[in-house]
């Protein structure tokens, strides 16, 4: 596995574990963590998980049998 393509996987379960708890709890983490839904360093951190999940869709696609 390409390491651009575990640090898309990681920044994915980072995204997919701060919407479980906004939606178990209402309590996003990122939002805590880095000063708000709006501060900049929230909505960088937003954006590259964003990128991420786009990045993984490309996995489903891929020929894993070459590797």
């Amino acid at each position: 596995m390409l390491v651009l393509d575990r640090i898309a996987l990681i920044l994915t379960i980072i995204g997919g574990l701060n919407w479980g708890s906004i939606g178990l709890f209402r309590f996003d983490l990122v939002a805590a963590l880095f000063g708000g839904q709006t501060a900049t360093l929230s909505r960088v951190v937003y954006t590259l998980v964003g990128i991420a999940a786009v990045w993984c869709i490309s996995l489903l696609f891929r020929d894993h049998r070459a590797e």
